[in-house]
């Protein structure tokens, strides 16, 4: 089942102010689900952006095993990263994820996809996702151009981004863009409800040593930027990247109207 629509949404400015969560009553009562790839993934700076918050992780991990759950009723809302792997995989685990999120998608939940999580977001809503044509990745800081409906929704956006990707996607039917890229146009978009990031703000110091040590094959790709730029960019850009997604992820959590409906439940 696709969720696809000729209309466009709405794109309405994120809240001001984050829920307060300093109160033991005010604590979140649902979590959080997380969808990670690898043994090793962690959910970096947007876990920590959430359990400030006060939600705490329901961490799974489908392709070693871990099943998603049939409606998010138990849930706050869902975040699938990133990963190695093409949402183009035959693999069950991927086409699994993929018709998975049609869950929040029916239950208006609040929803996010970061690098493939969004690749995936862009199949599930019937789009087409591909490598460059002259095979170009981004992998490291690439400029981002975000749209008039992105600066309406949240203010600030950082001029340059962190990047691990090889393939893109078209902007679904219905869909918003937010942010516009140069390699790879579609950067960020949103669909009612649902968040595709194709950069990864959620990106630590820690994972970044990771990522370019384990995954140094990756900058011999057309486009890719040596390690050493890795880390002279992240001194540059990466405060104003951490501070946007702090915006980002505080009126994520609490933009639908029956994500804001459960918190006053709570």
């Amino acid at each position: 089942m696709s969720f696809r629509s000729d209309q466009a949404c709405a794109v309405l400015p994120f809240p001001d102010r984050r829920p307060a969560a300093a109160t033991p009553e005010a604590v979140p009562t649902r979590p959080i689900l997380i969808v990670l790839h690898q043994e090793t993934s962690t959910p970096g700076r947007i876990g920590n952006a959430l359990r400030a918050l006060g939600y705490g992780l329901d961490i799974r991990r489908p392709r070693f095993g871990d099943t998603l759950p049939e409606t998010l009723d138990e849930h706050a809302g869902a975040v699938i990263f990133g990963g190695p792997m093409s949402a183009n995989d035959s693999d069950d685990y991927v086409r699994r994820e993929i018709d998975w999120i049609a869950v929040p998608l029916r239950e208006q939940r609040p929803f996010l996809g970061i690098c493939l999580g969004a690749q995936m977001l862009a199949r599930q809503l019937g789009a087409e996702v591909a490598p460059h044509p002259e095979g170009r990745v981004e992998v490291g800081y690439y400029p981002i151009r975000p749209t008039a409906a992105g600066h309406a929704l949240c203010p600030d956006w950082p001029t340059r981004v962190y990047h691990w990707h090889g393939e893109g996607f078209q902007l679904p039917d219905g869909a918003e863009l937010l942010a516009a890229g140069d390699d790879f146009p579609i950067q960020a978009f949103q669909f009612d409800n649902a968040f595709g990031l194709q950069f990864h703000p959620d990106v630590t110091y820690a994972m970044m040593h990771r990522w370019t040590a384990r995954g140094c094959v990756r900058m011999e790709s057309p486009g890719a930027q040596p390690r050493h730029l890795h880390f002279a960019e992240r001194a540059v850009h990466d405060a104003v990247e951490r501070a946007w997604l702090k915006h980002f992820i505080d009126g994520w959590i609490v933009r639908t109207p029956r994500t804001m409906m459960l918190q006053a439940a709570e």
